[in-house]
């Protein structure tokens, strides 16, 4: 087999292997399956394209998870400059909906109301169930930033959820 051929094979195998739970970790992350799928494929783009450059070809799923984690970083900054923007320009009579908790999942929007590093932090330990040394890499931190992020976001949910569904 080619060299080429041999890097498609193993292209095509890794994202059978790893894109359902890139798309997870993405939703997770984002909150928006539309959104995710776009960044996991975005995400399998930027690593397949430094394939050649991958100093461990084992630890793809750490690269990937790290890619999705800047690309959602990357999105929710956008989303706030956004949202900034039509804050500003609003019109004074225009009323923003309230969420509705009793149709939705109460802990899931309370994941979401957390900020952006915090939900991250929650999402990578918790979901991913990755250790803080390998959540710290995924998010280019320090695993004391770590430790302090899921503390602080499991303190926040214990407040605001029911004290049975936060661990």
């Amino acid at each position: 087999m080619s060299e080429p051929q041999a890097r498609t094979s193993s292209m095509e195998e890794q994202y059978a292997a790893n894109a359902q739970r890139a798309g997870r970790l993405a939703y997770f992350l984002v909150g928006d399956r539309d959104l995710a799928q776009d960044l996991v494929q975005e995400a399998f783009l930027k690593v397949f394209a430094r394939w050649g450059n991958l100093r461990e070809a084992d630890s793809f799923a750490a690269y990937l998870n790290r890619t999705i984690v800047n690309l959602a970083h990357k999105t929710h900054r956008r989303r706030g400059v956004e949202r900034r923007y039509l804050e500003k320009h609003r019109e004074p009579e225009a009323v923003t909906a309230e969420r509705d908790y009793e149709t939705a999942d109460e802990l899931w929007g309370q994941l979401q109301l957390l900020p952006q590093r915090q939900r991250t932090a929650i999402v990578l330990r918790y979901y991913e169930d990755l250790t803080d040394h390998a959540a710290a890499e995924a998010m280019g931190c320090s695993e004391t930033a770590i430790a302090s992020l899921v503390q602080r976001a499991l303190g926040t949910l214990r407040k605001n959820a029911p004290a049975a569904e936060v661990g």
